[in-house]
């Protein structure tokens, strides 16, 4: 049994590697079936579903995930950039701000969390937890060019109050 789990999680991820999403969700689906607290299965059938735009579903499958396991970290990573999505930003930071409890070096989290304060308009706030995720990993993508963006935008808002003053 646990070799015909495998190989449909196995297959299930070529799916999702050629954008086969309904096949990939079919094949989660009856991992779930014979083994419904099988976490790796709920957290990839979650990112399935987000990559197809099916957010509330995805949450879904993230939240059965911790039921199993509170403190899963990709699956509150998952969660957070979900609800980031939708637009849930607290919601998102509250799912950061755990995994960063259980992981205080997480470069993910704090690249995240500082995505969804920018969005909240904390730029100052953002920036910090850009420049935190760089002094864990230097070559972090995300961090450094949202970074960048976070301060560009930070000095053009300074620049038009400093002409309106």
């Amino acid at each position: 049994m646990a070799n015909d789990i495998n190989k449909m999680m196995a297959d299930a991820f070529e799916c999702v590697e050629d954008e086969n999403f309904d096949d990939a969700l079919k094949l989660y689906n009856l991992v779930l079936k014979k083994e419904p607290s099988n976490i790796n299965a709920l957290i990839d059938k979650g990112a399935t579903l987000q990559n197809m735009g099916r957010i509330k579903l995805a949450v879904r499958s993230y939240d059965k995930a911790l039921e199993i396991s509170p403190d899963n970290l990709d699956a509150l990573l998952n969660k957070g950039a979900a609800l980031h999505s939708a637009g849930k930003y607290p919601e998102a930071i509250v799912c950061y701000d755990h995994v960063l409890k259980l992981d205080k070096k997480c470069a993910m989290a704090l690249a995240y969390k500082g995505l969804s304060l920018g969005e909240l308009g904390l730029l100052q706030d953002a920036i910090k937890h850009f420049k935190k995720a760089l002094s864990i990993d230097k070559h972090y993508d995300l961090a450094s060019i949202s970074k960048e963006i976070a301060q560009d935008l930070l000095k053009s808002i300074n620049e038009k109050k400093s002409k309106t003053q």
